[in-house]
């Protein structure tokens, strides 16, 4: 989400793939991005034979200096301390050697692949703006690719370190949609609800289904934990049972058995508001194009998702695709 050394380059990229689809669409915006995550990559050079103690100074003062918004831990909120964060990036120093080569050609197809994934992303959307720079990151970890909203200020990024581990050389197309998609999608929503993550990534997860029809669960981010989309149909009425109770709520617990890998004590799959809010978006695209759904604003998304599950939980339809 929110120059450095590649970030020249891949402007002229975008810039060169959007003069090559002129005559056929508009050229798709520049996207200004960041590069830290060949910063990563460079300190881990400088420090392939000393020690993690010196790649963690190295990395803090040459990276993460970049970006304290997101390396530092005042997001945190006093419940990380530094010395726990330098852990971290030691551990990142340490886990590197296994991923080094793997993570190069990851850093090297990010600058080819984006030009191309968002023009092809602005030819269903053809308002696509960015809200602003992209950064390019090694995240210790954190996530592959979405949002973090710090001080108020959104910011949109991607993890290499985890493209690399979770997508591998696999196709890409429906992740980097996904992810464009949240940059490009608001409700106008004050706050966050059950309802309005269900929405946002039930809805991203759907436009990626749209735009690539013949993506597997796993490169639609359906597939993490794996299994997730069997791992619910088995369950799906008890699972839209849960989700009408709670459809309100604002419990981080209530959130992280959604919509993070760590799941909850219901005995539901981890992450199934993914799937579910997919459910939901496709019932809602019955009626309505990819743009219609989009532009939706906050009053009238609750009542689609809120008519949607009611739906769903009198019939519900068992199908990935």
């Amino acid at each position: 989400m929110r120059a450095f050394r590649l970030a020249s380059s891949i402007l002229a990229s975008l810039m060169f793939a959007g003069a090559a689809r002129a005559a056929e669409a508009p050229p798709a915006p520049g996207v200004r991005v960041i590069d830290l995550a060949s910063g990563f990559l460079e300190a881990y050079e400088r420090n392939a034979a000393t020690s993690a103690p010196a790649f963690v100074e190295d990395f803090k003062a040459s990276v993460a200096a970049r970006f304290p918004e997101f390396y530092g831990i005042e997001r945190y909120q006093g419940k990380r301390t530094q010395a726990e964060r330098d852990k971290q990036i030691a551990a990142a120093y340490e886990a590197f050697p296994a991923l080094r080569e793997a993570y190069r050609k990851k850093v090297e197809r990010f600058t080819r692949d984006l030009p191309l994934y968002t023009a092809s992303f602005q030819k269903a959307f053809p308002d696509y703006r960015p809200k602003g720079d992209l950064y390019f990151v090694h995240s210790l970890g954190e996530m592959d690719g979405g949002t973090r909203t710090i001080k108020g200020r959104t910011y949109f990024i991607f993890g290499a370190d985890m493209m690399t581990r979770i997508h591998g050389d696999g196709d890409e197309a429906g992740f980097f949609h996904h992810e464009l998609f949240h940059d490009y999608h608001s409700t106008g929503c004050a706050e966050e609800r059950v309802w309005t993550s269900l929405w946002q990534e039930g809805l991203a997860t759907y436009v990626s289904r749209t735009m690539n029809p013949s993506a597997s669960n796993a490169e639609l981010l359906l597939d993490f934990p794996r299994n997730l989309v069997s791992d619910t149909e088995r369950q799906l009425d008890r699972a839209f049972e849960h989700l009408a109770a709670n459809l309100e709520s604002k419990d981080e617990a209530v959130y992280a058995g959604l919509f993070m890998g760590k799941g909850d004590d219901t005995g539901l799959p981890a992450r199934r508001g993914y799937y579910l809010g997919y459910l939901v978006a496709r019932e809602a695209g019955k009626t309505r194009d990819l743009q219609a759904l989009a532009k939706l604003q906050c009053a009238d998304v609750r009542t689609v998702v809120y008519e949607a599950v009611e739906r769903l939980r009198a019939k519900p339809v068992v199908a990935s695709h």
